[in-house]
C-alpha cells in the first residue's frame, strides 16, 4: 500500500512530538526510553510513523502502546500496520473497539449541511481504503476514567462521547497535557478553538467539550489543527462558553 506521509514534525516539549498528515495528526509521548503513540493516521501511515520515531532517536519497538481516541479512519487506519512493525499494544474505548477490529462498520456521522463540503474535501485527501484492510487482531478495551500508569506518571481516560460513542480524550494531569481527539479542534484558517465536526451526537459532543474544558490543562493537543501550547484550559473554557449546554 502507498505510504500515507507525515507532512510535518513538530516538537512541543522534550516529551511530546506532533506528527501531521495531509488530514489530521498523531502524537508521540516519551517517558524515558518508552514511547506512546496517540492516534495513528490513515491507512498507509505505519511506515512513515516508524520513520518519525527513528528520527526522534528511538526504534519503533520503543513504542509500547497506541492509544486511539476513536475509530475513524484518519485516526485508526494506520494502527494495525504500525502495531505489526513495532509490536505495540493497541488501546481504545470498549464502545469503539469492535469497529477498530473490523468486526462491524462504524456508524456514520450526522452531518450539518455546512459540514458536507468540508467532509468531501477531507475524503479527497485521504487514501482510498485498501480492498483488504489490515485490522488489529486484538485491542485492549478501555473504560471511562481508567488510569494508564505507564504514560506521563498516570494518564486518565476521559470520556468524550459525541463525535463517536466511544470517543475518548487522554489527560496527563502531572504534565497539564490533554489529547482531545476530535472532540475539540482548531480551525485551519485562524486557529480558533471549536467543537469538532462530523459528530454522531452533537448535543453529547457539546457536553463533552464543556467537560474537557473544565480540566486543568496547560497544553491541548487536537486531532485537527494547531495545539494550544500554554494556558490551554482558559482558551478551552472561553470557547466552550460559546456553545450552550443542551437541556
Amino acid at each position: 500500500m502507498k505510504p500515507y506521509p507525515v507532512t510535518e514534525i513538530r516538537d512541543l516539549s522534550p516529551h511530546l512530538r506532533l506528527l501531521r498528515f495531509p488530514v489530521g495528526q498523531a502524537y508521540l509521548w516519551r517517558d524515558g526510553s518508552d514511547l506512546t503513540l496517540i492516534d495513528a493516521g490513515a491507512y498507509g501511515a505505519g511506515r512513515p510513523i516508524a520513520e518519525a520515531v527513528r528520527d526522534w532517536g528511538h526504534a519503533p519497538q520503543d513504542v509500547r502502546r497506541i492509544v486511539l481516541t476513536h475509530f475513524h479512519e484518519d485516526h485508526a487506519g494506520g494502527a494495525a500496520e504500525f502495531a505489526r512493525l513495532s509490536g505495540a499494544e493497541i488501546l481504545a474505548h470498549h464502545l469503539d473497539a469492535p469497529y477498530i477490529r473490523g468486526e462491524h462498520p462504524g456508524p456514520e456521522p450526522v452531518f450539518e449541511d455546512w459540514e458536507r463540503p468540508i467532509h468531501e474535501t477531507a475524503l479527497a485527501a485521504l487514501p482510498a481504503p485498501p480492498a483488504h484492510p489490515e485490522f488489529p487482531p486484538s485491542v485492549r478495551e478501555l473504560k471511562d476514567g481508567e488510569l494508564l500508569d505507564g504514560i506521563g506518571g498516570g494518564a486518565v481516560v476521559v470520556p468524550a462521547a459525541g463525535h463517536t460513542e466511544g470517543s475518548i480524550a487522554l489527560h496527563l494531569p502531572h504534565h497539564g497535557v490533554l489529547f482531545t481527539g476530535d472532540a475539540i479542534a482548531a480551525s485551519p484558517v485562524d486557529s480558533q478553538i471549536v467543537l469538532g465536526v462530523f459528530n454522531q451526537q452533537r448535543p453529547q459532543a457539546v457536553r463533552s467539550f464543556h467537560h474537557l474544558a473544565s480540566l486543568d490543562t496547560d497544553l491541548a493537543c487536537f486531532g485537527h489543527g494547531d495545539p494550544v501550547t500554554s494556558d490551554a484550559g482558559a482558551a478551552l473554557r472561553a470557547s466552550a462558553a460559546t456553545y450552550d449546554l443542551p437541556a
